[in-house]
């Protein structure tokens, strides 16, 4: 939805300010005005962009992936890890030479670096071109912001981290037509100690399933085939709220909702990944086979040292009675290296807990410390070589571990969502429900299309053919 409707519950001064801001740029440009969003980070991010482009449609501009002859630019910033913040430092930087170029041209930094005190402090002292910095809870408020700076010539600074109502009905402009973001909650309350999420995102706000069933029910309309449902951690969703509903309940109410599409979800945090849940998974044919459970790190010690409250011993339990449950069930996972006073034995506890599940893949990392995070001070005597040594040992454990569960896939059939044109020619490439990727000869028509398709060999991934 780009325009409210009477029920619309989006800020009806939002929608006014959105109105003369519409105005103002009308009286100003002989064409509708081009903005650019730049989005670094996960796919909450992407979602939020999503929003952020559709607030500024019905402001009044249209869409530029060319920052270089916008009149808006966003970004949309990343704090999970440095290397991020640094590529935001570099690509805000360069909006300082088309600031010259175009004087009208607005520059603004938001997400969830922008919501650290420090980092904003720096946009706001050292980078005078850009007009405005605001936090993840005020994203609602962009037509409010934008009307501000066109009127007053004065930049906006709000950081504001007390939202405790969720804003529904934001304008979103969507990237894709087959997948689609929703997200079912924000925040966490988990305050992992290496992790940024809870200063940034705030403490878990959960959405009614009322407003998640008919944000859903209109995408299944307009034809998406998949929803990734989303979440800092989709596990707990549902604490806080009136109604009696957790996430297995959430999942059997979108299950039940009419229409041939996918359901998917990230992230699960394993604390909170319960029975109920995975039979869940098992008896509801829309959800995928498939479970993204960041384990992090194979020792117990360190887990506790991460404030993860699991062992290795209940996410392995977990592991097994989801391959009990669930038929061609499938597993990823994030790992963290080198987390400071992990040392090489217990970086060989994660290496054999990876052996022991046998991922389908694997999201690894060099511990990043997060500045305003308990990690960022606790002792670590280990070199950045050190680590990069046990990275690229895991890597070499992970490798044959994914080709040998593609490889097990050979022979079956299954039911694959045709998403895109595959690199060789006349081939299409598509995921299977429990996220194999699999590519197949077939006509671009079918893009959009779930396709039954029989595996039938490993070419540097999974070939086969339709049925």
């Amino acid at each position: 939805m780009l325009f409210p409707d009477d029920k619309c519950k989006y800020p009806p001064e939002q929608i006014s300010y959105a109105k003369r801001v519409s105005d103002i740029l009308m009286q100003t440009h002989k064409t509708r005005p081009k903005a650019c969003v730049i989005t670094f980070g996960c796919q909450q991010n992407v979602n939020d962009s999503e929003r952020i482009k559709g607030m500024l449609y019905t402001c009044g501009y249209d869409m530029t992936d060319t920052p270089e002859i916008a009149d808006f630019i966003i970004f949309n910033t990343c704090a999970v890890r440095g290397h991020a913040e640094d590529r935001v430092y570099g690509n805000v930087g360069a909006t300082k030479k088309y600031k010259k170029e175009n004087k009208d041209l607005i520059v603004a930094v938001c997400g969830c670096m922008a919501q650290q005190e420090t980092v904003a402090e720096k946009f706001k002292n050292s980078y005078p071109y850009v007009n405005m910095v605001f936090g993840t809870q005020v994203l609602y408020r962009l037509p409010e912001f934008i009307y501000k700076v066109l009127t007053t010539k004065k930049r906006v600074y709000e950081l504001s981290l007390d939202n405790k109502e969720i804003v529904e009905d934001i304008p979103t402009l969507r990237d894709g037509s087959i997948k689609g973001f929703v997200p079912i909650m924000y925040g966490c309350d988990n305050f992992c100690t290496y992790c940024i999420v809870p200063y940034v995102r705030g403490r878990e706000r959960s959405r009614s399933s009322e407003e998640i069933l008919k944000e859903i029910k209109q995408m299944v309309d307009a034809g998406y085939k998949e929803i990734m449902l989303l979440g800092q951690n989709v596990n707990s969703y549902g604490k806080g709220l009136k109604e009696d509903i957790n996430f297995a309940k959430l999942l059997r109410k979108i299950n039940a909702v009419e229409g041939d599409f996918l359901i998917r979800f990230m992230t699960s945090h394993p604390k909170d990944c319960t029975k109920e849940l995975i039979d869940t998974i098992a008896e509801c044919e829309k959800v995928e086979r498939h479970l993204h459970l960041p384990f992090q790190s194979g020792s117990d010690r360190i887990l506790k040292r991460m404030n993860r409250h699991y062992d290795s011993e209940k996410y392995l339990s977990l592991i097994n009675l989801a391959k009990q449950k669930i038929p061609d069930v499938t597993f990823t996972s994030d790992i963290i290296v080198g987390f400071p006073g992990e040392t090489y034995e217990d970086f060989v506890c994660t290496a054999e807990l990876v052996k022991k599940v046998e991922f389908l893949s694997l999201f690894t990392f060099i511990y990043s410390p997060r500045t305003g995070t308990p990690a960022a001070v606790m002792e670590d005597n280990v070199s950045r070589e050190e680590k990069g040594k046990w990275f690229t040992e895991l890597l070499k454990v992970q490798e044959p571990i994914g080709i040998k569960k593609e490889k097990e896939f050979i022979g079956k059939t299954f039911r694959v969502l045709t998403e895109q044109k595959a690199k060789e020619e006349g081939m299409l490439e598509g995921k299977t429900s429990n996220g194999i990727t699999v590519e197949f000869s077939g006509n671009e028509e079918l893009i959009g299309t779930f396709q039954n398709v029989n595996i039938e060999k490993y070419e540097n991934g999974l070939k086969g053919s339709l049925i």
